[in-house]
């Protein structure tokens, strides 16, 4: 029976890296979700702009209509973006919830329910959320979606902890505790030398040329530990393949120093009013019932 792996944020940084790993088992599909007319060796491209809601749809039943009565093995919603100017996606919602969390939410609903029973759903997301200066500390998903000010690093943040909190919503669904699907939210850490959506991550390249630097200065602050694509593409791949699980009642498995660790989120992560609230809300703006 093959395995079949659907893949955001396949095609650059850390998600590449997961890629090679997760092609290279037997028996394998992996079908990757990417914007233009790009080309995976080894993976079956389907077309994906995570800034429109529509495209989201027509991706999902793509990958519906391809698997025909199979089931996905394992989800992975791994892309991500930054976006220095306030851009609007097509439905007008601000350009980071759009692409980093509201787009995925969708994805998850709409394939969550054609997943095999024992799957994973591996949702990446930050300790930005909780562990820097830009961490939300509070969460109005109407504000992050169409803010009257912005802030490039406070807009990822917050996409983050929506990231964290939409894989929190999943893991205590009946359905999925029924059919036994395992839920992660992936911490890579800082990761230098990687981009999302063409702007530096966290400062990108800076970060990937002062890692002696931030290495030195993470064993008093673990995370400014600066770790590679490889390194965390790698760990990313542990988890989907079931190398790496996290222990029981845990979600988030966090990237530190080169170790998979599974502590626990901020505390605004960790709020079930946050979670409910942003499963609610998250509904409506997608045009689904909560």
């Amino acid at each position: 029976m093959e395995n079949i792996i659907v893949m955001t944020g396949a095609t650059s940084g850390l998600g590449a890296q997961a890629l090679k790993r997760l092609l290279a088992q037997p028996s394998t599909e992996v079908i990757v979700g990417a914007r233009g007319e790009r080309e995976v060796a080894g993976a079956t491209v389907v077309p994906l702009d995570l800034a429109s809601l529509q495209s989201v749809r027509d991706f999902a039943q793509a990958v519906e209509d391809r698997l025909g009565d199979a089931k996905i093995n394992t989800l992975v919603l791994n892309a991500g973006a930054q976006f220095r100017d306030d851009q609007r996606s097509v439905d007008g919602f601000e350009m980071t919830f759009a692409v980093n969390h509201l787009a995925h939410y969708l994805l998850a609903r709409l394939l969550v329910p054609t997943m095999a029973d024992g799957g994973r759903l591996v949702i990446t997301t930050s300790d930005t959320h909780g562990q820097w200066p830009m961490a939300p500390k509070t969460l109005n998903p109407e504000a992050l979606a169409h803010p009257t000010k912005r802030s490039t690093a406070r807009a990822y943040a917050a996409s983050k902890l929506c990231d964290l909190l939409t894989a929190r919503s999943f893991a205590a669904s009946d359905d999925v505790k029924k059919r036994g699907i395992c839920v992660i939210a992936y911490n890579p850490g800082l990761t230098g030398g990687t981009s999302l959506g063409g702007q530096p991550a966290l400062g990108g390249r800076l970060v990937a040329v002062m890692r002696p630097v931030l290495r030195f200065m993470s064993l008093f602050l673990p995370q400014l530990y600066s770790a590679t694509p490889e390194q965390s593409g790698d760990a990313l791949a542990d988890l989907v393949l079931g190398q790496v699980t996290p222990p029981s009642g845990r979600v988030y498995a966090s990237h530190v120093r080169g170790k998979m660790t599974f502590p626990d989120p901020s505390k605004l992560a960790q709020s079930d009013n946050a979670r409910d609230l942003l499963w609610r809300e998250s509904a409506a703006m997608v045009g689904l019932p909560a």
